[in-house]
């Protein structure tokens, strides 16, 4: 069986040579708007896959050209001005929906979301069409929760620094510091305006938990794919009683690295395809380990939060007929990005492929239709499909 591809992300790796990357969104509300994504502190969050050099060949309709984008940070950067706002000028331009361009702090904090640790507040925002930027999101007992911050607050300014209006990505950068540092959020709350001080914390998600249902019904909740979560569903499924059936929760996931994806449906699989990917025309492919657990009775539930790297678990278990999949449509992420360094330290993510299911559906765009619809009542309906199945009935 090919071996699945390595997975690092350091910036100093990119001196090593190019790493493609499937670049994961984690905000749905800012991107429904706008189609800017953040993830913890609203950062970025991504999937490394295989290593190597970048390929030639023509940009595709809808991508930013590499060789473009670098020529306009070399020559910004000559002339003593921001190498990553001239190259993201280039990128927006090109119709790229999701490249974008990272300075040095801001890809630092983007491979430590990928361990699931992060320091800074404790909340998830994304920006509204109009520019606002919201929290969708507060981590409990962090910073931000400990001061009372609740969704739907709107961030008006960091450290006296209004950030309306701008990228994410600017705002993650002022967000984060070092650990003990305090940071005043200036906000409002149903027009009342608020400010906060708090003080940065190193925090660490917990990407899975499980939980048992009567009848033996193990819940596997995947909040995102970061280091680690591949080998936890692994153990939850092989702590299941015996013969008891599994429900995978990937609902509001929103991707990760897809090394962990490839474990996560490994669980459930005795090798063979996972995916496939293609890199400018180029196609490779995932497949899962052997000796996964086949004959247990297994639904996904998804929900247009369920995302890229997400999509991928859920596209595979559903075309090799190994799980119902319960819930509404998934989200629809699965272009591959391929990051590229540019003068001056910033890093560019540009699109230069797509991914598809063991059945070679392209997730991008349409996204992944469950066996079965379901809204609120998602998992009442799984465990009904379970007890037909003769589980925990």
């Amino acid at each position: 069986m090919p071996g699945l591809p390595a997975l690092c992300l350091r910036p100093r790796d990119l001196r090593r040579g190019a790493f493609l990357t499937l670049l994961f969104a984690v905000s749905v509300g800012a991107a429904a708007a706008t189609g800017c994504w953040g993830g913890p502190e609203g950062g970025p969050a991504a999937v490394l896959a295989s290593a190597g050099e970048p390929e030639p060949g023509v940009p595709a309709p809808g991508t930013a050209d590499r060789e473009a984008v670098e020529r306009a940070a070399a020559e910004a950067v000559a002339e003593g001005k921001s190498g990553k706002k001239a190259a993201q000028e280039v990128v927006s331009r090109s119709g790229d929906r999701w490249g974008t361009v990272y300075d040095q702090g801001e890809y630092a904090a983007f491979a430590e979301d990928l361990d699931g640790r992060w320091t800074g507040v404790g909340l998830w925002a994304g920006r509204r069409g109009d520019g606002r930027i919201e929290v969708d999101r507060v981590q409990p007992d962090s910073p931000a929760a400990r001061a009372g911050l609740r969704a739907g607050d709107r961030l008006l300014s960091v450290d006296g620094r209004e950030v309306s209006g701008l990228p994410v990505a600017d705002v993650v950068a002022r967000l984060r510091g070092e650990a003990g540092t305090p940071v005043v959020l200036g906000l409002s709350r149903d027009g009342a305006p608020l400010s906060e001080t708090v003080r940065r914390e190193q925090l660490r998600a917990d990407p899975v938990t499980v939980r048992r249902l009567a009848g033996g019904i193990t819940v596997i909740k995947v909040a995102s794919f970061t280091r680690g979560s591949g080998e936890r569903v692994r153990e939850a499924v092989r702590e299941a009683p015996p013969g008891a059936g599994v429900m995978l929760d990937l609902r509001g996931n929103p991707g990760g690295l897809v090394t962990e994806a490839v474990a996560a449906a490994s669980a459930f699989l005795d090798g063979g395809l996972v995916a496939t990917y293609d890199v400018r025309g180029s196609e490779r492919a995932l497949y899962a380990a052997p000796g996964g657990d086949t004959g247990r009775p297994l639904v996904a539930l998804v929900d247009g939060g369920t995302m890229s790297a997400a999509e991928l678990v859920t596209g595979a278990l559903q075309d090799r007929g190994r799980a119902v999949t319960v819930g509404t449509r998934t989200f629809g992420k699965g272009s591959v990005q391929m990051p590229t360094p540019l003068p001056g330290g910033a890093v560019a993510e540009l699109t230069v492929g797509t991914y598809r299911t063991p059945a070679g559906r392209s997730l991008d765009g349409g996204g992944i239709t469950p066996d079965l619809a379901a809204g609120d009542g998602a998992e009442e309906r799984a465990r009904t499909v379970l007890g037909g199945l003769g589980v925990g009935s």
